[in-house]
């Protein structure tokens, strides 16, 4: 009897491990308070694209005692549409206004993702992303262009599963943007 449940727990929490888990990283935003002088009269048009090279299909994996990886852990929303919309979030708190006969910013997510670090007695989601951001004027011409990195670290996670991994990637994803936000370079571009 003993040795079937040991069995039945073993199963149990083996398949969690070997299920994707699916997950929502939404931007949570905060309302600026300070805006950009001079601004009354400028209207950007935020665009994104998604420019991963691995991972494209996921944002973590999962991963058991022993650190070897196991399912993926995959968002249900369009991450490089969640950090366009956040940017576009945060140049309106700073007074742009959003319109499509503005300058252009163009947002690319070229990497975002969360790796479990696993301890003795509990393991950190760290997170991580880079975007480049660009401005091109109506005519087309390039007037700004950055890279922005940033992550965060969820600590002493005790399973290496979807909910901890999320709460470091929307860290990592607040931390990015507010580095775009308060950019006084991409500021002075826009008002160019």
């Amino acid at each position: 009897m003993k040795t079937f449940i040991s069995l039945i727990i073993l199963v149990v929490t083996s398949g969690c491990a070997l299920t994707e888990d699916k997950i929502d990283i939404p931007y949570e935003g905060k309302a600026n308070l300070a805006v950009v002088d001079d601004k009354e009269n400028i209207s950007v048009f935020v665009k994104h694209k998604d420019k991963r090279t691995v991972y494209k299909d996921r944002v973590s994996t999962k991963k058991n005692g022993y650190g070897m990886e196991m399912a993926k852990i995959v968002p249900i929303n369009d991450i490089s549409k969640t950090f366009g919309d956040a940017v576009k979030f945060e140049l309106e708190n700073l007074g742009f206004k959003i319109g499509k006969n503005g300058k252009e910013v163009n947002v690319e997510l070229i990497r975002f993702y969360n790796d479990f670090k696993m301890g003795f007695f509990a393991g950190d989601a760290v997170a991580d992303g880079l975007l480049n951001v660009s401005v091109r004027a109506k005519s087309g011409s390039l007037l700004f262009s950055k890279s922005y990195e940033g992550g965060a670290i969820n600590a002493n996670v005790q399973l290496a599963l979807g909910h901890n991994a999320r709460e470091a990637l929307m860290q990592a994803m607040a931390n990015i943007v507010e580095k775009i936000a308060y950019d006084k370079d991409l500021h002075a571009a826009l008002l160019k």
